[in-house]
């Protein structure tokens, strides 16, 4: 898809800081601010700042020749990015793809098109296996700075992955999904992509295979071997589960999220739906629990 130069609306000509996507993210953060009970200039002031950086040391800049997909783009030299820590609807030339796809590969077009690229570092190792550079990419344009996944993720094109960089980066990118969520932007706004009850393991279980994110109460919290397991009922071979590994436990325990604290309180639970009895996610990271009694 080839890159656009940045546009204007009309409405917005009397603040020429503001491009078309930032005009567009400042919208759908006024929304999501208001469904929240926070409208008004404060709002404005709060969505107009960008996002803590994520990622590490910068590892490339350059500009994007050319965008794959809503998270996958071709640098001017040539190389390919895979923009870390957040998840969008693939794209299928058959149509048969989750919905969303298409827009989030126009909207990362048009975040990127004009905009000098920053990119910083996600994982130990600078690459995936198929040679993309694995990163958190900040785009520069008119002398102010986005950061890209946070700014897809604002507007509803993409979700936040189970492995999004450290503690700051995670905490940011989960506040923009849920606003995002509770203004019904985006992705959000199709019910493909509802928050599935752990209270109806059936319905979880039909979505194995892909991302989620599932809400319920913890009944009970039991360790075998080196497992620990997060139980949503009482029959492991029908109920949803979480498991998280021993060794991963202190990660949990620092976030704020001791494993056997965990009964009885009310979570949130992202991840890939896999089938092991019943419906099942492993939580390798602590962003992947979010407590949802306190919010």
């Amino acid at each position: 898809m080839s890159l656009p130069k940045c546009r204007r609306i009309p409405a917005l000509r009397s603040q020429p800081m503001i491009g078309w996507w930032d005009g567009i993210l400042l919208l759908a953060g006024l929304a999501a601010a208001c469904a929240a009970g926070r409208c008004g200039a404060a709002a404005a002031a709060e969505q107009a700042e960008p996002a803590p950086a994520c990622g590490g040391a910068v590892i490339a800049r350059g500009t994007a020749k050319s965008v794959i997909d809503g998270r996958t783009f071709v640098l001017d030299d040539g190389r390919t990015v895979r923009l870390a820590g957040i998840e969008v609807p693939p794209l299928a030339a058959d149509g048969g793809a989750p919905p969303g796809g298409p827009a989030a590969r126009y909207g990362l077009t048009t975040l990127l098109g004009g905009a000098d690229l920053l990119l910083r570092q996600a994982e130990p190792q600078q690459t995936d296996r198929y040679g993309r550079l694995l990163a958190y990419a900040v785009a520069g344009r008119d002398g102010a700075e986005r950061p890209v996944q946070a700014d897809l993720v604002a507007a509803g094109l993409a979700r936040v992955a189970a492995r999004a960089g450290g503690r700051a980066c995670a905490a940011t990118l989960l506040d923009r999904e849920s606003a995002a969520r509770r203004a019904k932007l985006g992705l959000w706004s199709n019910p493909y992509y509802d928050l599935l009850n752990a209270e109806y393991p059936a319905d979880v279980l039909a979505a194995q295979g892909r991302f989620a994110l599932v809400e319920g109460k913890v009944v009970s919290v039991r360790e075998s071997g080196a497992t620990i397991y997060v139980n949503f009922g009482r029959r492991w071979t029908t109920d949803f589960t979480v498991t998280i590994l021993k060794r991963n436990a202190r990660n949990f325990a620092a976030a704020g999220l001791e494993p056997k604290t965990l009964a009885g309180r009310r979570v949130r639970v992202r991840g890939w739906i896999e089938e092991r009895g019943g419906p099942w996610i492993e939580a390798a990271r602590p962003e992947q629990i979010e407590l949802t009694d306190r919010q």
